[in-house]
């Protein structure tokens, strides 16, 4: 493996840095503010349009698309760096298309799904949801209860989603049902494509999260959709579905990495100037060992999330080693950021700096796209499988 990205993609990790420097961080103390006041942290539409213009003139849209359908289609390592880069600011931007759901409808999409859902959301002109966890079944996909029931030309689903994201602007939704009871996992579980406002598709809630995001909890009451709106094969969505959390795992364990980097900074830079009881913190040994071991282990992540980048481009399906960068990231994360917090003291509380923003997203990646100790719990069960 060479621990160098190609010329071609430092450039464009470079780009995506001046464009965070440029155009998401100016951005931090409005949504700063806006979160402290309880109004959310999202991007209002006049602020996200000209981000979403000035993205589109710097060629960041569609990286890792396909050509065809406008795309420059990067390789999954190219996009560590860019997301790790994205990952250093609070500024919640998405670029068009959000690779997860792309790669699924990818693997997955007929030739008419593609003209329909595929192609404009590659081009950024559609935006998606995927609802998996219900009440009953969070970090345990295998255990899900909605189901999808054949009727003539169509699917009827009834059921229930919960921790769903994107709802509040998504334009379409791929559904995770049940679609053989007897099978579960291994052959029973199918997705489904369902356009905003069809019959029988409610949003019952919005949820309150930290750090003033939101997911959405979903119902499905004899939801009829035509049999078109299968996606991928009956039965075999659940292995789709694992290629698209892996993906999500590989950008969290970016977005982790760049965070921790930030927080990392921050103490680098602000440990010199704070004296107390005589002596600058960068002179107190706690203050020493959290830089050297922050140093340490973001070092460590990068290159844990590069080699699961690097055998993911080449084919192969690195269960393992993913469960174990979505662990490690976001405990490693934790522990810098805490540790930045405490060396900024009583400021470091405050809603007026970063820090607490970045906390809280690390604790709901913590949770979401599969909790620590459920990998954990999955790792050593290979592990020990193997043996």
């Amino acid at each position: 493996m060479d621990f160098e990205l190609s010329e071609e993609h430092r450039m464009i990790k470079d780009l995506m840095a001046r464009f965070v420097q440029d155009e998401l961080m100016p951005l931090e103390n409005t949504v700063l503010a806006r979160e402290a006041s309880g109004g959310g942290y999202l991007l209002t539409p006049e602020e996200k349009a000209p981000i979403d213009a000035r993205s589109k003139e710097l060629g960041l849209w569609g990286l890792d698309a396909p050509p065809e359908f406008g795309g420059s289609d990067l390789p999954v390592m190219a996009m560590v760096g860019i997301e790790e880069e994205k990952g250093k600011t609070i500024t919640p931007y998405t670029l068009p298309p959000d690779s997860p759901n792309l790669r699924m409808l990818m693997n997955t999409c007929n030739e008419e799904q593609k003209k329909q859902y595929l192609e404009p959301y590659a081009r950024g002109e559609l935006t998606s949801a995927i609802a998996i966890s219900e009440p009953n079944a969070g970090g345990d996909p295998a255990g899900m209860m909605t189901r999808a029931v054949r009727d003539g030309d169509d699917w009827v689903i009834n059921g229930r989603k919960i921790w769903v994201s994107r709802m509040g602007h998504a334009d379409f939704t791929i559904l995770m049902a049940v679609t053989d009871k007897a099978k579960g996992a291994r052959g029973g579980i199918s997705a489904f494509l369902l356009d905003k406002g069809t019959p029988g598709f409610n949003v019952l809630r919005r949820i309150p999260m930290l750090g003033g995001a939101y997911t959405y909890e979903l119902t499905f009451e004899d939801c009829r959709i035509p049999a078109s709106k299968l996606l991928g094969r009956e039965g075999y969505g659940f292995a789709p579905m694992q290629q698209r959390l892996s993906t999500r795992r590989v950008q969290m364990a970016a977005w982790c990495t760049g965070m921790a980097q930030r927080a990392l900074d921050m103490m680098i830079e602000y440990a010199p100037q704070r004296v107390t009881f005589g002596l600058p913190l960068s002179e107190r040994q706690a203050v020493q060992w959290w830089i050297t071991d922050a140093a340490t282990k973001i070092h460590a992540c990068r290159l844990m999330t590069y080699d699961a980048a690097w055998k993911i481009d080449r084919g192969e399906e690195p269960r393992n080693e993913v469960a174990m960068i979505k662990v490690y990231s976001t405990e490693m994360a934790w522990e810098i950021i805490d540790h930045a917090m405490q060396t900024f003291g009583g400021m470091g509380m405050t809603k007026e700096l970063p820090l607490q923003m970045m906390a809280n997203r690390v604790r709901l990646m913590r949770v979401y796209e599969g909790p620590t100790e459920v990998h954990k719990m999955v790792i050593a069960r290979r592990l020990i499988g193997k043996r």
